[in-house]
């Protein structure tokens, strides 16, 4: 396959933390396009499904691993140092959130849900991270938000629905500040640390459950509609790529113009 000059990934080895989930699948898919071989980690059986389904079995490589257990994943990026190498590239994908109001959340249902988002997110980057400055090379990709630079406005959630919910925009926002930390602490030594905000991108079960608040999505972004799942993955593409071998500690917005309003 020919790849434009500057976007060739052939070669590289690509870890995909939540590369089975929705925004996860596309652009592990464009990697493997590009000639990364690429190692997709999710929760339990979801990314040797998604594998198999895709056909790139070839190029992909399916792991199981809950990233919420801090020693099991320490352990399995050891191991994988150990086995695969050093990777060029990381992506991390991995997230959770209550989905509950403000007025019903726990502190400690706060606690665990950054656990997963701002916790786990800092320790696979930490390690794995470390391992690509000890090689002087690497580039690292964090997923963010809109509602890490942003609050959500509450008029377009039609009842029973509520508004995004603040444990997802808090842990999102620190993704922001973490990626810039990540950029300045490695940059010196090789490693760039980008990361990526998306906007509207509702899973498909939402899209069919909940038409009103797709129509309100869509009325606010420039564009006049919410995004496409693969619509994230050239961003992923180009952040880990030659082409963007001098960016850094940058936020990019793929939100179909939300935050530019």
């Amino acid at each position: 396959m020919q790849h434009l000059t500057g976007f060739d990934l052939t070669g590289n080895d690509i870890w995909v933390f939540g590369g089975a989930g929705h925004l996860g699948q596309p652009s592990v898919k464009r990697l493997v396009e590009a000639g990364a071989r690429v190692l997709c980690v999710d929760l339990g059986n979801r990314a040797s499904d998604f594998i198999a389904q895709a056909g790139i079995a070839k190029n992909a490589t399916p792991a199981t691993l809950d990233v919420s257990d801090l020693q099991a994943t320490d352990a399995f990026i050891t191991t994988q140092l150990h086995k695969r190498g050093t990777p060029s590239g990381l992506v991390i994908l991995t997230y959770r959130t209550s989905g509950k109001s403000m007025a019903d959340l726990a502190p400690d249902e706060f606690d665990a849900i950054n656990h997963v988002g701002l916790t786990s997110t800092f320790s696979i980057a930490r390690q794995v991270g470390a391992a690509m400055a000890d090689a002087e090379r690497g580039a690292v990709v964090l997923f963010s938000s809109m509602y890490g630079t942003i609050a959500p406005e509450p008029r377009i959630y039609p009842p029973p629905l509520s508004s995004n919910p603040i444990d997802y925009g808090v842990g999102k926002a620190g993704i922001q500040a973490m990626s810039r930390y990540f950029a300045t602490h490695w940059g010196a030594r090789g490693v760039r640390c980008n990361c990526i905000s998306p906007g509207p991108f509702p899973f498909p079960s939402q899209q069919e459950a909940n038409p009103q608040f797709m129509a309100n999505l869509a009325s606010r972004t420039p564009l006049g509609r919410i995004g496409r799942a693969d619509e994230i993955a050239g961003s992923v593409l180009f952040l880990l790529s030659p082409a963007s071998s001098y960016i850094t500690g940058h936020n990019l917005a793929v939100d179909g113009g939300w935050t530019a309003w």
